[in-house]
């Protein structure tokens, strides 16, 4: 016997019998799906996945857990279960496009007091931001990106008072968090735009640097705010796998402080004439 035997027949005995593609028939013993209509569901043999729940076979590859992860309907933290227990690294889908943050983790930020928060994918794609986050990175054109923020809006050089440092942690961050997704599209697609852009970030990115970024201290300036610091905290977020909760905070009594109050009126009078307005 084995963990993930053990697992894979507890998985089984609770599917559904009636989410079956094709008809079964016969008298069952016990509930759940028989073996070989999982292994069918899977395209692997019979025997195949008997010596899996058995523990007689402990090395399945990706593909087939990810085929037995289909036709068990596993959650996605089954999944990553399952590929703990295989010793294999689990890469969780990179979406064609951003995907949205649930609205429960929306609320938990905007209800953060005096802290700037957003969500980064595992792009840095910037996918939920609180109105002090907002406000905080209006100057910038667009908010779509942090790393294009960084390299391609003109703005990044005067928001990150020692630009370079901030340059280089953010081109770390992004090899540690995007590696996993060598090849997709959109990673390609992002890296062009970058590269093609800012031959600061291609020399950067050929260095090969890995560093998430997990807590610092920048120095930041505002036009409408000045120049203050801040400390950030990036936390993973277990319902998005692959993202990042970033929160910026500031010092009680200090500039940042005052910094941020400011932007928090400014968020507030927006709301309002945002609910004027509608």
């Amino acid at each position: 016997m084995s963990e993930l035997g053990d697992f894979l027949r507890a998985k089984r005995a609770a599917a559904s019998v009636e989410a079956l593609p094709f008809p079964s028939s016969g008298r069952r013993r016990v509930p759940g799906l028989r073996r070989d209509e999982v292994a069918l569901l899977a395209g692997v043999s019979v025997d195949y996945y008997t010596r899996l729940e058995q523990g007689r076979e402990t090395n399945p590859s990706a593909q087939v857990l990810d085929a037995l992860a289909h036709s068990l309907d596993l959650t996605l933290h089954e999944r990553r279960y399952a590929y703990g227990l295989a010793q294999i690294a689990w890469v969780p889908e990179l979406a064609e496009a951003p995907e949205p943050v649930d609205a429960t983790l929306t609320r938990l930020m905007e209800r953060w007091p005096g802290a700037a928060c957003f969500v980064l994918d595992p792009l840095l794609d910037i996918v939920a931001m609180n109105r002090l986050a907002t406000n905080l990175f209006q100057p910038f054109s667009t908010t779509r990106n942090l790393v294009e923020m960084v390299f391609l809006d003109p703005e990044g050089r005067t928001f990150y008072a020692d630009w370079e440092r901030a340059a280089t942690g953010c081109v770390a961050n992004l090899r540690a968090t995007s590696g996993l997704y060598a090849g997709t599209a959109r990673r390609k697609e992002l890296l062009d735009r970058l590269t093609s852009g800012s031959a600061y970030f291609a020399e950067l990115w050929a260095a090969h640097e890995v560093e998430p970024k997990t807590h610092d201290q920048k120095t930041l300036r505002h036009p409408a705010v000045g120049e203050f610091v801040i400390d950030f905290d990036a936390f993973e977020v277990s319902a998005l796998p692959g993202h990042q909760l970033v929160v910026y905070r500031t010092e009680p009594a200090s500039a940042g402080e005052r910094a941020f109050h400011e932007l928090s009126e400014m968020s507030t009078t927006s709301a309002q004439d945002d609910l004027v307005t509608g």
